[in-house]
C-alpha cells in the first residue's frame, strides 16, 4: 500500500506542477471558449487575484506532494481546488473531466491514508 500511495501522490503532484508551471510561464496558448465556460472564466480574470492564488495554491501543494513533505497540510489546502476542478468540468466543460478525477481519487486516497493526522480536526472540544 505505502508503495502505491508514493506513486498516486507523485503523480498528483507532478499533474498539479505542470499545470501551474505551464500557468505562470504561458507554456500553452489559452484555448477558445464559449458559452458558460467564457462567462465563467472571464468573472474569475475580473477578480485579477483569484487565478494566481489557485495556481500559486497548486504548486505548493503539488511541490508537497512530489517531497513528501506536509503532505496533510497540502491534502487540506488543495481539497477545495480539486473540487472546484471537477465540478467546473462536471457542468461546463466534460472534455476535461478525467484528470481532475483523477485529482479528487488521489486527494481521498491521500486523506484515508494519512486520516489519523486528520482526527484533531474533528474534535468537538479542544484540549484545555
Amino acid at each position: 500500500m505505502k508503495i502505491t500511495v508514493i506513486i498516486i501522490r507523485s503523480l498528483a503532484g507532478l499533474l498539479l506542477l505542470f499545470a501551474s508551471v505551464s500557468y505562470f510561464f504561458k507554456l500553452f496558448p489559452q484555448p477558445e471558449m464559449h458559452g458558460a465556460v467564457k462567462t465563467f472564466n472571464m468573472g474569475i480574470a475580473a477578480s485579477v487575484y483569484l487565478m494566481p492564488l489557485i495556481k500559486a495554491t497548486e504548486l505548493v501543494c503539488g511541490l508537497a506532494y512530489v517531497t513528501g513533505r506536509y503532505v496533510t497540510l497540502a491534502n487540506v489546502l488543495i481539497f477545495p481546488v480539486v473540487v472546484n476542478i471537477v465540478l467546473f468540468h462536471a457542468f461546463l466543460a466534460q472534455e476535461g473531466i478525467g484528470a481532475g478525477a483523477f485529482l479528487l481519487v488521489a486527494v481521498l486516497i491521500l486523506a484515508w491514508y494519512h486520516r489519523r493526522n486528520y482526527s484533531s480536526l474533528f474534535r468537538a472540544k479542544s484540549f484545555e
